[in-house]
């Protein structure tokens, strides 16, 4: 069902709220938001129920408010413009709650525990295999609920997301076919660079795994980070031919040098074995930097306006629940859910009623 009462489709988003975002979030995701936010109507949610899966300890949840700060200077530092893109928080949207209890319905467990996501998400998290919570098993579903909630036709996801995708279309195609036509079947849209490897070079960039460069870390940081980064283990020296693929100096050489002649001859000559590490190090850090500089230029105005991220969130999340609420009350419309209460209401409304004037 398309939205009426806007002439764009819809594009939902988001994050948890663990932390600061890293490069690694910036390929994957936000800069399809900042590249698709002129053409859809943009939703993004702090998602901060979705981290009470994997981290639901009381000081866990005692950080969510400098995490939610942080990750939306992060948004406004990368371009994502609060007049065009909607932020909103996802524990403020109780609709959500209702329709994730409902879509739990049309989704069966094996379906989900095949999801080799949940499976990473459990073992990041240490938990052993019969210590795994219900509700990160059941994240899908909600993810779902936070989709179709505005009815979003779009999603800008990290590779690792995309089978999430998946299970929130064939949600929507279940409750379709069930009840009526009232959800689309969103699609995902994965960025030019789908997974950006850690300065480890052992598993994506992570911020669990102290491997990321984050968007806030200023030049020192990331000469430092670059400049200790894994490479390639058997090139011992200079003159030995080394490996592009796989090395995460080049990864980054492709994602964020815009000089790609440059690239190309760092990558002939480490091939060759005719140009050190130092060399192609150095050269990234000033790549890695000259991205950043305008970021960071932009997070420092933004953090200079006090009150700024808290007014979007507000009046973002006031918005949402409208259209929330308007979707729910639609959901149960069609579900046959609404008609009971009314019947059960008019009639008991009738009855005291009578009652009272007899």
């Amino acid at each position: 069902m398309a939205n009426e009462d806007s002439p764009k489709k819809r594009l939902l988003t988001g994050d948890r709220p663990t932390g600061k975002l890293h490069l690694g979030h910036y390929v994957g995701s936000l800069a399809n938001r900042v590249k698709l936010q002129d053409e859809y109507d943009c939703y993004i949610l702090l998602a901060d129920l979705h981290m009470l899966t994997t981290k639901p300890q009381k000081e866990a949840i005692d950080e969510l408010r400098d995490n939610i700060r942080e990750i939306v200077l992060d948004y406004l530092a990368v371009g994502i413009d609060p007049t065009k893109a909607t932020f909103y928080l996802q524990s403020a949207i109780h609709a959500v709650y209702e329709m994730n209890l409902v879509f739990e319905m049309l989704v069966t467990l094996p379906r989900l525990a095949r999801l080799p996501s949940i499976k990473d998400m459990a073992r990041a998290a240490k938990f052993d295999e019969e210590a795994v919570p219900f509700g990160l098993i059941g994240y899908p579903v909600l993810q779902a609920a936070d989709i179709l909630m505005p009815r979003a036709h779009i999603v800008p996801v990290g590779k690792d997301n995309e089978a999430h995708i998946e299970i929130t279309r064939e949600i929507a195609r279940r409750f379709n076919f069930l009840y009526g036509e009232t959800f689309p079947e969103p699609e995902s849209i994965i960025g030019d660079i789908p997974t950006l490897p850690g300065t480890d070079g052992k598993s994506k960039m992570s911020k669990s795994l102290n491997n990321a460069i984050f968007l806030s870390d200023d030049d020192a940081t990331v000469a430092k980070k670059i400049k200790t980064a894994y490479t390639d283990p058997n090139r011992i020296s200079a003159d030995v031919p080394g490996n592009v693929e796989g090395n995460p100096i080049f990864a980054y050489h492709d994602a964020f040098n815009t000089d790609k002649s440059e690239v190309n001859d760092l990558k002939d000559r480490y091939r060759r074995g005719a140009v050190g590490d130092v060399e192609v190090k150095e050269k990234c850090i000033a790549a890695v930097n000259g991205f950043l500089d305008p970021v960071r230029k932009r997070r420092a105005e933004y953090e200079r306006d006090s009150g700024l991220v808290e007014q979007i969130l507000y009046e973002g999340t006031l918005k949402t629940q409208e259209i929330a609420n308007e979707t729910l009350k639609e959901m149960k419309k069609a579900m046959g859910l609404a008609g009971i209460w009314n019947r059960i209401s008019r009639k008991a409304r009738d009855r005291i009623k009578k009652s009272e004037t007899a």
